[in-house]
């Protein structure tokens, strides 16, 4: 029996629940709703109420149920200009890893505008099914559409893990999302895994300013939804083989409730810089004594063909902008090569960069804690030392 509640004093019979809900459990007669066994107890009928007479019980009948309704892993796929982000198909790989552990689905959410020549990529990544909204309103990514629709599907289909991108949209749509469902979150997972008793995620991620490693389960509330860092899960690869169930679910929302419209995009190229995704990356930090020295830094990435990071240290002393930091509070990189100039190594900073394939680092203190998990260690001036691996690459070439 559903515990949805209707206040007939409030209810005009305008028909909206109607509309919204995806079990037809609603009907109007004589200018009031009427709700049927067939109510799952979803509530996507209780946001589009405009005047607030759909409720369930203070506690929530979607908290209420057991957790062991909730089935399936759902990872939220991240599409910007028909690009699907590579984050999501990291993502896939953890999530194919924590289904195969809990013995359900792996799921994909896939959400924009002309979009199903995206669905195949994330079967060969390992999605079994995948739940596409295509909508118009759903093109450029806004926070209301964005969140009615997530929060539908998870009311409808009930999923017990939800997996987005901490990115910048990731952490917009997770946060909202979380809210709506009254669930937990844990935002920038480094590690994800099951708990002995065989049903409950085990989030790690850094706290105290990445001087512990907290181990986080949200053990009466479902779905269990994380965020985590591109570059932090290593992705799988494709099978082309492998097909999947596509499920075509509708955006029920008014116009009068999306507040904002995404009106042009204009690319900041001044300072931009790609660390992510970037195969070689030569850092600097405190070491290199003055901004200036930032100079050599660049010098020897152009040598390589790589990008500039930097420190936080360095980022903080104004030497460098912002978008270059790596570490907990900047970019998580996985390159093939990381090259460490007079950076220390704070826990921070080894957390962004230190499953990188091939570490060097430079420093002339013997006990830096950045030579401890360095591939190769030069122990020496990085002024005199960095100038002569760049002079020796320009050589080769």
């Amino acid at each position: 029996m559903s515990s949805l509640r209707i206040d007939n004093e409030l209810c005009t019979g305008c028909g909206l629940c109607v509309d919204s809900c995806p079990v037809s459990a609603i009907s109007i007669d004589d200018c009031l709703a009427v709700i049927s066994d067939a109510c799952n107890d979803c509530g996507a009928c209780i946001s589009v109420c405009p005047v607030e007479a759909l409720s369930f019980p203070r506690e929530g009948a979607l908290q209420e149920m057991p957790i062991e309704k909730y089935s399936d892993v759902w990872i939220f796929c991240e599409e910007e200009h028909h690009k699907i982000a590579h984050v999501t198909f990291e993502l896939l790989g953890k999530g194919r890893e924590l289904a195969d552990r809990l013995g359900c689905r792996l799921c994909a959410v896939l959400f924009g505008h002309e979009v199903s020549d995206l669905v195949s990529p994330l079967y060969r990544f390992g999605a079994e099914r995948v739940y596409m909204v295509d909508d118009e309103r759903l093109h450029s990514y806004t926070t209301a559409p964005f969140a009615r629709a997530f929060t539908s599907l998870v009311r409808t289909h009930k999923p017990e893990i939800v997996l987005i991108g901490a990115t910048t949209r990731g952490r917009d749509l997770a946060g909202a999302v979380a809210t709506i469902l009254e669930t937990g979150l844990t935002a920038d997972c480094t590690g994800l895994d099951i708990a002995e008793d065989g049903k409950n995620l085990v989030q790690t991620r850094p706290a105290f300013g990445g001087n512990i490693m907290a181990r986080i389960m949200c053990m009466k509330r479902r779905p269990q939804m994380s965020t985590v860092r591109p570059k932090v899960m290593i992705m799988s690869q494709p099978d082309e083989s492998r097909q999947g169930e596509l499920v075509q679910e509708k955006l029920v929302i008014k116009e009068s409730e999306i507040l904002t419209k995404v009106v042009e995009y204009i690319k900041d190229d001044k300072g931009s810089v790609n660390l992510a995704d970037a195969d070689i990356i030569v850092s600097g930090g405190r070491g290199l004594g003055k901004p200036e020295n930032f100079s050599l830094i660049r010098e020897l990435a152009d040598a390589l063909g790589g990008v500039v990071g930097a420190s936080r240290a360095a980022v903080d002393a104004g030497w460098i902008p912002y978008q270059h930091q790596v570490g907990q509070t900047g970019r998580t990189v996985r390159p093939k090569l990381y090259i460490a100039c007079g950076i220390s190594g704070a826990i921070q900073h080894l957390a962004g960069m230190r499953t990188s394939d091939v570490i060097v680092a430079v420093n002339r203190d013997p006990e830096a804690p950045i030579l401890k998990i360095a591939t190769y260690g030069i122990v020496g001036d990085l002024l005199k030392v960095v100038p002569e691996l760049t002079r020796k690459l320009k050589e080769r070439h």
